[in-house]
């Protein structure tokens, strides 16, 4: 292509994509495995995963190896991972391990570290697998599997991984660290204060933890004072008589009515909402899971936990970005960058599955399409955009944001035909996307040498705003190639 080439790529255009009403997802790194399951497959690990709970007191392996292909089909789903290890721990309940077997472990968990630094955290986890059956208590290689969930975005999973090394290994300085960071980074201060508290008396230890323990003491007071809305410990306790009963106590309260009456639902979202004004995010999730066994697995209580699981997740994100703003370590970067792709991760299998539970609803497919994109899976999002078109109140935007799509696997054409479609068919209501639109077209004709209609484009867009971008200076240039020809 010509002299213009480098600045008029027909990448350039492109490079912004989902940055208009990006959230924390739309950050998080691309290529992850972050595509959602098909329903087919849904259905089959389901399946599986019965077959597993239906042996489990008939034929414990058997029971094993369904549960391992449901982890190995959906290594996120934690309640796949919490059944396997649960199995595992069965069949090995009882026997001494160590001698020869830890010998031999030590090469599988070496290839599980490699693996999971090379990029290949599934195959990590597929290898972590195979020494836990040998050994479910092998809490190096758990820690090890921890950092694969880690990588493919899998916060759950990743949770189950670091508390089966804890219950392994209770008093270990290692595990303690790990899930001490991993709790902070959660912000649940309590129990990360509770890791440094279980190894603080141990030799070479003692400095650090009492200063770790300082410093999230610190935290959550600061995490405390935000969710509460500004009102810090010490406005709390002026509020409160320091001998307040636990009938007093809203959350003593409302465990007891849980108590006398189980089956009932709405205390137990009440007393999560508490939980996470505390910042006990853990026993929150635990007592959602909790009011949604109690429903009977209702729809609506079932979304109303992912709309909170996925506040969460962007919370989470908004602590460690105040981490690395403060301290911008590659310790910091990393956790920042885990938190990111778990939230990314969140957002595609809710609205994946709320697409699968709601067809005749494209809005739900649109947002799936959305997050899709912000996480650079663009083939993907193109084909559910493509069923969103079907709706003619939608066909403008969704053109551009196809466009956007095929521009970024580089099918040019594919991608300026539909910024045309979304020029001609976006309202004067739609301004700022029309505006987007031309533009779009404009750099990428201009990336095509095809000169008059980029100058068609960016001109129409001068039209209503000369100071779009940088559409002056670009008329100019086109001006400028025109003259030379």
């Amino acid at each position: 292509m010509g002299e213009d080439r480098g600045e008029t790529d027909p990448n350039d255009a492109g490079q912004a994509a989902g940055a208009e009403n990006a959230s924390p997802a739309a950050e998080a790194p691309a290529g992850s495995g972050l595509s959602p399951l098909s329903e087919p497959e849904r259905k089959r690990l389901q399946q599986n995963f019965q077959r597993g709970e239906q042996n489990f007191n008939r034929n414990i392996d058997y029971s094993i190896e369904m549960f391992i292909l449901c982890v190995v089909g959906d290594p996120s789903n934690v309640i796949y991972l919490q059944s396997l290890l649960g199995a595992l721990k069965k069949k090995h309940s009882g026997k001494s391990r160590g001698g020869l077997a830890g010998v031999f472990s030590a090469g599988g968990r070496a290839k599980v570290r490699k693996l999971t630094a090379t990029g290949k955290p599934l195959d990590a986890i597929k290898a972590g697998i195979d020494i836990l059956k040998g050994n479910p208590s092998d809490h190096n290689c758990l820690l090890a599997m921890a950092e694969a969930a880690a990588q493919l975005g899998a916060e759950e999973a990743q949770g189950a991984y670091l508390k089966a090394a804890l219950d392994a290994v209770p008093k270990d300085v290692e595990v303690n660290r790990q899930c001490a960071k991993f709790a902070a980074d959660h912000g649940n201060f309590d129990q990360a204060i509770a890791c440094w508290v279980r190894v603080k008396d141990i030799k070479g230890v003692g400095d650090e933890a009492e200063r770790e323990i300082s410093r999230l003491q610190v935290d959550k007071t600061i995490g405390t004072g935000r969710l509460a809305g500004g009102a810090g410990p010490a406005k709390k306790a002026a509020a409160e008589p320091a001998a307040a009963t636990a009938a007093a106590d809203p959350v003593s309260a409302l465990r007891k009515t849980i108590q006398e009456d189980p089956t009932q639902v709405e205390p137990r979202l009440e007393l999560a909402d508490l939980l996470e004004k505390q910042q006990k995010l853990d026993e929150a999730e635990k007592t959602l899971a909790d009011a949604l066994a109690a429903s009977g697995n209702d729809v609506k209580v079932q979304e109303h936990i992912e709309d909170r699981q996925m506040r969460w997740a962007k919370q989470r994100v908004h602590v460690a970005e105040k981490r690395f703003a403060e301290d911008a370590s590659d310790a910091n970067k990393k956790t920042l960058d885990q938190l990111k792709l778990a939230a990314a991760k969140r957002e595609v299998d809710v609205y994946a599955a709320r697409a699968e539970r709601y067809p005749e609803n494209v809005s739900w497919r649109y947002e799936l399409a959305m997050r899709l994109k912000a996480v650079g899976r663009f083939s993907d999002a193109i084909r559910h955009f493509q069923e969103v078109l079907k709706d003619p109140r939608r066909k403008g935007l969704v053109a551009l944001e196809v466009g956007e799509c095929f521009q970024r696997i580089k099918q040019y054409q594919l991608a300026l035909q539909n910024y045309e479609t979304a020029v001609e068919t976006l309202t004067d209501r739609e301004a700022e996307h029309r505006k987007r639109a031309l533009y779009r077209a404009g750099v990428l004709a201009t990336g095509l040498e095809d000169y008059d209609t980029a100058k068609k484009h960016l001109s129409a867009l001068a039209g209503v705003d000369f100071g779009y971008r940088d559409v002056a200076a670009r008329l100019d240039k086109l001006s400028s190639i025109g003259d030379s020809t």
